[in-house]
């Protein structure tokens, strides 16, 4: 018998090779009982690492029901109302201090359709629990912010649709209603806006619709924050069930079967499988947050690699997709940050709407530290029709800072902010307020970071061209 001697060395495996997870030893292209071993340790984590961060979306918006059910909104009637404004309480992606919040959940397996019956002068959005887009409510919506009622069926649903409404099916049994009042008329009219004239509640129910339920939430403890290790897989596996059998697709279906999580069956690791989905958890959490704090996707700088400045949405693309193809780690970073999905987030109209700057990082590139002093300058006529402000976050959560200041923000709606001459505005950060500068100061804390969003009420061209555009974060001292 002739030996075969020709066959090309690279479709061969030759006895023995490094690799970065350690020594592959083989005997005759079939792997040793060790290799078997470290290859599926290797093969189980790395799914484990690709769940938590393909699944950041869909548990971001399991942790906000929960965090929404823990101060007792846990139901369609039930919702929560920040009617002092939302202060570093609260421990929820970049909220803002400028906004009146009100927000609940739908159970669409419990209730079936439901009707929101919203008020005029609202914006706000319907995003389901794969945290994707499902329509805008209030003035970017279908009511054009005269208000109206709108109808959510249920995955599937396949009954009478009455006339009369905004029909918005759903994907999945949990939808979340996010919705902000204005507050040009006073604190108090939005609210009362809302209390009054927001209604939710089970078609079936119309007749004899359940009581309104408001509960205020402002200076209250709420964690909306995913959490950044095992538990991630726990919390995960409990959504699973709660939600239609393909709601992710069968992809996601399958990398989440690989490491045990499917619906219908117990999440039970073994102690090797525990410790694996252990180290995965730590491995995407400081993934999250590399991509987060120190991007490297283009679509998210504002202006350019040389600045820290960058927006949440890359590209100002709420599908998160490049080229035909989904953008992985633009979506990581964005659902990693921040919350609210809607087209209107990215689409930038002069004088209508927000837009948002990000700076995680000072004029050098490095991350800010909170026992020494900066300094952001923000020129003159900064270019808003309504208003402009600027937030401290805490690195951390991805929340407001929490300091001695119950609203860690600064802006042209601030009392006291101090313009210089030529009408521009210095802002200061530091422990303590630099000497003439209190009115113009947000505290930081020695020992943590920090970083800011700038939001941009009623943007005109000037902004939306780079024509103006703030300063870097500048360290002083």
């Amino acid at each position: 018998m002739k030996m075969t001697t020709d066959i090309p060395a690279s479709i061969t495996a030759p006895n023995t090779v490094e690799t970065s997870i350690g020594t592959l030893d083989y005997f005759d292209g079939v792997p040793t009982d060790e290799t078997v071993a470290t290859v599926y340790d290797y093969l189980d984590r790395s799914r484990a690492v690709n769940v938590f961060l393909n699944s950041i979306p869909a548990l971001s918006m399991y942790m906000l029901r929960e965090g929404q059910a823990s101060i007792g909104a846990d139901a369609s009637h039930k919702i929560a109302i920040w009617d002092t404004l939302m202060d570093s309480t609260t421990l929820l992606l970049t909220g803002n201090t400028s906004t009146m919040y009100a927000v609940g959940f739908l159970d669409l397996e419990k209730d079936g359709p439901t009707v929101i019956d919203l008020p005029p002068r609202m914006l706000g959005v319907l995003d389901d629990m794969a945290f994707r887009y499902m329509t805008d409510l209030g003035v970017a919506g279908p009511d054009k912010g005269k208000g109206g009622k709108f109808l959510v069926l249920p995955p599937g649903y396949e009954g009478e649709v009455p006339k009369g409404y905004f029909v918005v099916p759903s994907k999945t049994h949990g939808v979340w209603v996010f919705t902000r009042g204005y507050i040009d008329k006073g604190i108090k009219a939005a609210s009362d806006n809302i209390r009054n004239n927001l209604k939710v509640y089970p078609l079936a129910k119309a007749a004899n619709p359940p009581k309104m339920e408001f509960i205020n939430v402002s200076g209250k403890k709420m964690n909306t924050v995913l959490p950044n290790d095992y538990t991630f897989f726990q919390k995960l596996h409990v959504l699973i069930q709660q939600e239609p059998d393909d709601y992710l697709g069968p992809e996601a279906k399958g990398m989440m079967a690989a490491i045990g999580i499917e619906k219908g069956k117990p999440f039970e690791p073994d102690a090797r499988m525990k410790k694996i989905l252990t180290d995965a958890a730590a491995i995407a959490n400081a993934t999250a947050r590399s991509i987060s704090y120190f991007p490297r996707e283009p679509g998210n700088f504002i202006y350019g690699k040389d600045s820290a400045w960058v927006m949440a949405y890359a590209n100002k693309d709420t599908a998160f997709e490049k080229n035909g193809a989904y953008n992985l780690d633009a979506r990581t970073l964005f659902h990693f940050g921040y919350i609210v999905v809607s087209p209107a987030m990215a689409v930038t109209v002069p004088g209508k709407g927000s837009d948002y700057g990000l700076a995680m990082l000072d004029s050098k590139g490095r991350p800010l530290d909170g026992s020494k002093t900066y300094k952001l300058h923000i020129p003159p006529d900064p270019p808003v029709k309504d208003f402009w402000a600027v937030t401290m976050y805490d690195t951390q959560t991805r929340s407001q800072l929490q300091t001695y200041q119950q609203f860690p923000t600064l802006g042209s709606q601030t009392e006291g902010l101090k313009a210089n001459p030529d009408g521009s505005h210095d802002i200061y950060f530091a422990p303590k307020p630099p000497e003439g500068q209190e009115g113009n100061w947000l505290q930081t804390i020695p020992g943590k970071s920090w970083w800011i969003g700038l939001r941009m009420y009623g943007p005109l061209q000037p902004w939306i061209d780079q024509s103006w555009r703030p300063g870097e974060i500048e360290l002083v001292e």
